[in-house]
């Protein structure tokens, strides 16, 4: 039988704020995760950096340039300095803990954006005892793996964790008619869900077949990125799992209308 984890415990497709909902206040910001948690969200997107000193900080890019009024990359420089930088000249670079820890009735979505951040997050999920609130995902099936090995007691903490490009990649090839034993293997080994595109340009990634044989494995099928109205709608009526995206009025607005949302209206 497929494993449970108590971070999918959820009734219903979950509505996922991607970065704390980037379309209201700066992604990755203690104001966007705020803003979501009082729009009833329950379930937090973010991503995961370490700084030089082993620091782990809820921010997308490996560099500062994009968002922030400071240039470097978070990977060489001290907390210190990355404290100094400003999200949109304005919002702070926060602490994965203390996203953790500001909200401890939320649940939070972490995907590794690179190597240097592996050990220092099993370390701040130790710390904070949050392995039943978080997902773990990642762009690299070697960052997962290296994640995985960092926790020896993964199986009995039931840590959820997402499938990475190979598995997902495998995941498509079953709905094609492919093999299944890789991810019959991957699903034992704790992972839970496949977080993948909702498109490729104009094609879509997720259908209805792809789910199906994500379902028989036990996977939940979540994804991302997705603002288009119209395609909240496609993928709920497919029997999507989870949702991300920046648009939380939207998509909180269409779920409520097909009665699938969960908290605070």
């Amino acid at each position: 039988m497929p494993r449970t984890y108590e971070f999918l415990d959820h009734p219903g497709p979950i509505p996922f704020a991607h970065r704390g909902g980037a379309g209201g206040h700066p992604e990755n910001s203690m104001a966007a995760f705020q803003r979501a948690v009082d729009l009833g969200y329950r379930y937090l997107e973010t991503d995961a950096h370490a700084t030089a000193d082993g620091v782990v900080v809820a921010f997308h890019d490996r560099t500062l340039d994009r968002v922030t009024d400071r240039k470097g990359t978070i990977a060489r420089l001290p907390y210190s300095e990355v404290a100094r930088a400003r999200i949109a000249g304005t919002e702070p670079i926060p602490l994965l803990e203390d996203v953790l820890g500001s909200w401890p009735e939320a649940r939070v979505n972490i995907d590794l954006k690179d190597a240097p951040v592996i050990g220092p997050l099993a370390e701040a999920l130790q710390r904070t005892r949050a392995w039943n609130r978080v997902c773990i995902t990642s762009f690299s099936t070697r960052r997962l793996a290296q994640m995985r090995a960092r926790l020896p007691m993964f199986t009995d903490q039931g840590v959820c964790m997402a499938l990475g490009p190979r598995g997902v990649m495998a995941l498509r090839a079953k709905s094609y008619g492919g093999p299944t034993a890789k991810l019959v293997r991957l699903a034992s080994t704790g992972v839970a869900c496949a977080q993948v595109p909702y498109g490729l340009g104009r094609l879509p990634f997720v259908t209805e077949a792809f789910i199906e044989q994500a379902h028989e494995l036990g996977l939940q099928v979540h994804a991302w990125t997705v603002n288009d109205p119209a395609e909240m709608k496609r993928l709920l009526d497919l029997g999507i799992d989870g949702i991300m995206t920046d648009e939380l009025l939207t998509l909180r607005r269409i779920m409520t209308a097909r009665g699938l949302w969960v908290g605070r209206a």
